[in-house]
């Protein structure tokens, strides 16, 4: 089998090869999770093994004390510092183009755009599907998608193993949950507000506080319409993304609803994004699947696969928390 136009059979892959950062990038842009990980640093490569290992502490170190002069200090080992385990997630979007086509385009301006339009489109579904992903549980598709919020930040954060970590054993392991439904009574400054005010008081500790709440339509809606006669505060940084937000204490609160929104119904998430993370493989991260030329066996035409492999990491789900409105 012979392809239409030997000479132009790898612009597939040199096309793609040539965005491939650029695809990378975009995603890192495509959520305000995944933009405020990216703003701090918290879209971390690994470079391999079987699984991905994302370190946290779990608890303090006992060796720490008040002394006088001479006291003897202790020097106990400490065993503080443990790591959750993740499986490496994979996805994919084919680019085909047809030796039919390639001749229909003989032209290469006419070529290229049409290979921009479909790699572009690849990139635009890739991104959709990452963007989904990051609220996910980690058992769609099969278990191949990938383990977001709905695994983090759970609608039952006492059970569970998530991370190789079971919830039900280590209490430090839970995130936590708060219901509207519990501060109906609340007027003033409303239910919402109040549901605010409860998840933020049980997930600060000091100066770790959550930096973004992300709310779906519904609950973006009856949180401003408690804010109607109040003054409210914008965040340029998060509009520069393309995420207009308002603020709640110093957190960015940010609307995924709408139209292509991701955000479960009638739900908030409370993150801090310190303890959060994008982990894609150094070497599938938006790339080509394969540089090289690749044919259908039995047909005229040209595939080529763009790629990423990884997952979504939490290395502190006592930090984060959900609010969801059941009335």
């Amino acid at each position: 089998m012979s392809f239409a136009n030997p000479s132009r059979s790898d612009i597939v892959a040199t096309t793609i090869e040539n965005r491939s950062k650029k695809v990378a990038d975009n995603v890192k842009k495509s959520t305000a999770a995944l933009a405020k990980m990216n703003e701090r640093g918290n879209v971390k490569p690994f470079s391999g093994g079987n699984v991905i290992l994302q370190e946290l502490s779990f608890a303090e170190n006992g060796n720490a004390g008040w002394y006088s002069g001479y006291d003897l200090l202790p020097t106990a080992a400490q065993d503080v510092i443990s790591a959750a385990e993740f499986g490496i997630k994979q996805l994919a979007c084919p680019v085909v183009m047809s030796g039919l086509e390639d001749l229909q385009n003989s032209g290469p301006e006419a070529f290229i755009d049409l290979m921009e339009a479909r790699i572009g489109v690849a990139e635009a579904t890739m991104t959709n599907r990452l963007g989904a992903g990051v609220y996910a549980d980690g058992t769609g598709s099969g278990g191949k998608e990938l383990t977001g919020f709905n695994a983090s930040i759970p609608l039952d954060p006492t059970t569970g193993v998530y991370g190789g970590i079971d919830a039900a054993s280590f209490t430090f392991w839970r995130s936590t949950i708060t219901d509207v439904l519990t501060f109906t009574a609340v007027t003033a400054p409303g239910p919402v507000q109040a549901t605010l005010n409860s998840a933020w008081a049980g997930v600060t500790i000091g100066t770790d506080r959550p930096d973004l709440i992300i709310m779906d339509s519904q609950m973006w809606n009856n949180y401003i319409r408690e804010l109607q006669t109040l003054q409210r505060f914008t965040e340029p940084k998060m509009a520069s993304f393309g995420f207009p937000s308002l603020k709640f204490m110093d957190a960015d609160v940010v609307l995924d609803g709408g139209i292509g929104g991701f955000c479960p119904a009638k739900t908030a998430f409370m993150i801090n994004t310190k303890y959060t993370f994008l982990r894609p493989h150094l070497k599938r991260n938006m790339v080509p699947l394969n540089p090289n030329k690749r044919y259908n066996t039995n047909q005229d035409a040209e595939v080529q696969i763009l790629a990423w492999a990884g997952n979504a990491t939490c290395s502190g789900r006592r930090y984060q928390a959900r609010i969801k409105d059941t009335r």
